[in-house]
């Protein structure tokens, strides 16, 4: 297999955009599974808050996890069941209308032992309150992992682009905003996301810098140039967990866990 395909068959297809989350992710997994009691057999219940067509649901379920995806829109999940069935996972992922807000109108509390929250804090009303609800939806040990825009990599997007008033505003904006033709909501730094989490009393485990380079490079590049693409999926994990990195990353990951006890 192609590194374009990804090096795990299990990795989504976009590798370039999700290779540094879905690696953290899968130890993370991998390491909730230890420590199952011997009678679990070694699968999970996830949820995925925000999940949309599956993008992360199906590679999980793919490793033979249970998966429930709570996402607003029906077209999204009419996706999710056409990519679930594709991949011979139909039978582990549902997929039920609602959003952060009232994600205990759809599933129960205290239920899973991972939930995702990717891509939702952008767009919440209330991100604390979208936090509060994706760890009360964890078993008294659980893993949380937390996927949000962050502010420094929009800033040198836009001034690397030749926008520099729209860069200064969104580094003034407390949203993080560029301008009013800003499609994103809101923005975070890496300190107000883990703050986020932490403040819910998990203990957050480590944050990552995701897409660092990958929107800065010219696409063309990547396509044509034997092995860029490998040396660019290097270069984003290496530099993932280095926090010099953090303040220009174009998203923000951050993996807590709570311990039964």
């Amino acid at each position: 297999m192609s590194r374009e395909e990804g090096v795990d068959p299990l990795r989504p297809r976009a590798s370039i955009r999700t290779a540094v989350v879905w690696d953290v992710l899968k130890e993370a997994l991998d390491r909730r599974v230890k420590g199952l009691n011997q009678d679990a057999r070694g699968v999970l219940d996830v949820l995925d808050a925000g999940g949309g067509s599956g993008q992360f649901a199906v590679p999980v379920a793919r490793l033979g996890h249970r998966v429930t995806v709570v996402d607003p829109s029906p077209n999204a999940l009419f996706a999710l069941e056409r990519r679930a069935a594709e991949a011979g996972v139909a039978d582990r992922v549902r997929g039920v209308q609602g959003d952060a807000h009232g994600l205990f109108d759809v599933v129960d509390r205290g239920a899973y032992d991972v939930v995702l929250c990717h891509g939702v804090l952008e767009y919440v009303d209330d991100p604390a309150e979208g936090v509060r609800n994706a760890v009360a939806a964890l078993r008294p040990a659980g893993t949380l992992s937390v996927l949000a825009a962050g502010l420094g990599g929009a800033v040198l997007s836009r001034a690397l682009a030749g926008h520099f008033t729209e860069a200064r505003h969104a580094l003034t904006d407390p949203a993080g905003r560029w301008g009013q033709g800003d499609p994103m909501p809101r923005r975070f730094t890496a300190e107000q996301l883990t703050e986020l989490v932490a403040g819910t009393g998990l203990e957050v485990g480590a944050t990552h810098g995701v897409r660092i380079f990958a929107d800065l490079v010219p696409g063309v590049l990547v396509d044509t140039e034997p092995g860029a693409l490998d040396a660019l999926l290097k270069l984003e994990a290496a530099a993932a967990e280095l926090p010099a990195f953090h303040s220009v990353a174009t998203q923000l990951h951050v993996l807590a866990e709570r311990d039964a006890g």
